[in-house]
């Protein structure tokens, strides 16, 4: 059963996402911003940077806090209220924002 459950993740059979869109993501991310940044760089130490995290985690982050497998005080205010849309638009969003890493002078 385990077998054939992989398999069927490796061959398409995994149940669809909506797809997310960025641009509503970037309007719904305003309620993230206190924490996340509006850019996806983290404002306060305890929130993680999300700018150009993978949009399959994003997603399923997002849908453990909404369904309380994983636990935040902060983010079990937040994720209850946001649709699966909601959570595709943000994934993608965030996970659209580019990322560079330089060296200090």
């Amino acid at each position: 059963m385990l077998l054939f459950s992989l398999l069927a993740l490796l061959f398409g059979g995994a149940p669809a996402q909506a797809a997310g869109d960025v641009a509503a993501g970037k309007q719904k991310a305003r309620q993230c911003q206190t924490c996340h940044g509006l850019d996806g760089v983290a404002k306060i130490a305890e929130a993680p940077n999300l700018a150009g995290q993978n949009e399959h985690y994003l997603v399923k982050a997002l849908g453990d806090y909404r369904s309380g497998a994983r636990k935040n005080e902060m983010m079990s205010v937040i994720a209850p209220n946001l649709s699966d849309q909601d959570i595709a638009d943000l994934a993608a969003y965030y996970a659209a924002i580019e990322v560079t890493v330089g060296k200090r002078p």
